[in-house]
Formats: structure tokens, sequence, C-alpha cells
């Protein structure tokens, strides 16, 4: 059930990511940072999806990891952008807050699933 609360809110993050994404890059026309935050952005719920088919505990908790450091890249994409100018504040912290609710659900999940091997 943990799972699928996390995934849903991964997708929602997914969708936000890519409509900023789409935003930045019809009003500043940059293709790089933006591509990197989407590929990295999506690549959260992509992993936990993927998760839930592991063919293992070991194999459930190496795809929790590459989503939790898809996490890490992601916040530091929405910095970045956030620093240049191109992310407003208010979206920023709004876009890192809820990346911060994924990172700590990825880090209870990795845990706990460790404390099972």
């Amino acid at each position: 059930m943990a799972e699928s609360v996390m995934l849903d809110r991964a997708k929602d993050f997914a969708v936000d990511i890519v409509n900023v994404c789409r935003g930045i890059q019809a009003e500043k026309r940059e293709y790089v940072l933006t591509g990197q935050l989407m590929r990295c952005g999506t690549s959260i719920g992509a992993n936990i999806h993927e998760s839930k088919y592991a063919q293992s505990l070991a194999d459930f908790i190496s795809k929790m990891q590459i989503a939790l450091k898809e996490c890490y890249e992601t916040e530091y994409w929405l910095e970045l952008l956030n620093r240049i100018a191109f992310l407003p504040d208010e979206r920023y912290a709004s876009l890192r807050s809820t990346c911060g609710t994924l990172r700590r659900m990825l880090i209870s999940s990795v845990t706990t699933s460790k404390s099972k091997l």
C-alpha cells in the first residue's frame, strides 16, 4: 500500500515536472537543463513502478535506490534552474517540497527493506 501512495505522488510530481519544463522551454527556449530535469524527475516514478515487479528483495531495494538517486538529481536541477531565475521562487519551493517528501518516503522504504535482508 505504501508503494502505491508513493507511486501516485511520484506520478503527480512527474506531471508537474513535465509542465514546468514545457513552460521554461516555451518561454526561455532552454532545452538542455530542462531535458535533464525532465529525465530525472520522471524517472523517480518509473523506478518505483518497476520496483513493484522486482524479482527479489535485493532487486526491489536496487530499484528504490535508483529512484532515490534520481530524486537527489532532480533537486539539483530544480535548484540550478531557480538560481538562474528560470524557475520562480514560489514554484521552486513547491517542487522542492514535493521532491523532499518523495525522498523521505524512498529513504524510509529502502531502510525498512534493508532491515529485512
